[in-house]
């Protein structure tokens, strides 16, 4: 079976990424930058050979998606699976704001067990299940076709972990700023990662990943 090709663009900058403040499923306005981001990547892939464009369904991925559109031709196809992970009754806040409300719920929160679900809201390994079900089922249904996908920090920070052996849990040592674009090849039911956090289309300090 031929190698999928996958190229995965986090979402563009937003109020809550500039605040930081957690988003999870609830959403916030792209900023200024982020929009100048969109439309700097949207140019980038402009003339680039894919076969589909699918992105998560929540607005700042959306968003982004259809700026990258307009300038490819594709149709965005949008699906639940590939959302951000479900932060619960964190959402909307900063994380010393989660820390001050729910002292106890942000202490297991912290301990960064892989099962835990954040009440209201889904644990990192729920949200790897379904983002990962989504793209290798993606990979099953077109082989040899090159994909361009659209998402969120936490989905790409579960795809780069899964392909490179790290633990699923545990401090980041790479960067994933707003805007980057990653490549992945999906052959044989094994991961391969071809390139990291390109972001030679973006101007200024893009924000890592918040």
């Amino acid at each position: 079976m031929s190698a999928t090709e996958f190229v995965v663009a986090r979402h563009v900058e937003t109020v809550w990424n500039r605040e930081g403040r957690i988003q999870g499923h609830m959403d916030s306005p792209l900023t200024l930058e982020g929009i100048a981001q969109a439309k700097a990547l949207a140019n980038r892939l402009r003339g680039s050979q894919f076969d589909l464009l699918v992105s998560s369904d929540l607005g700042r991925a959306s968003a982004t998606a259809r700026y990258i559109a307009a300038e490819t031709g594709l149709a965005v196809v949008l699906d639940a699976r590939l959302r951000e992970r479900h932060y619960g009754i964190f959402q909307g806040m900063t994380r010393a704001e989660a820390q001050a409300a729910h002292p106890e719920i942000y202490r297991r929160y912290s301990e960064e067990d892989i099962a835990f679900a954040i009440p209201g809201g889904e644990s990192t390994q729920a949200c790897f299940e379904r983002s990962i079900g989504c793209l290798e089922e993606l990979a099953v249904y077109r082989p040899g076709q090159r994909i361009l996908v659209v998402t969120h920090g936490g989905v790409v920070d579960g795809l780069y972990r899964h392909t490179t052996g790290l633990p699923h849990v545990g401090s980041r040592v790479f960067t994933m700023v707003n805007g980057s674009l990653n490549e992945f090849l999906f052959e044989r039911g094994t991961w391969h990662l071809k390139s990291w956090a390109d972001i030679a289309h973006l101007a200024g300090n893009p924000l890592d990943d918040v």
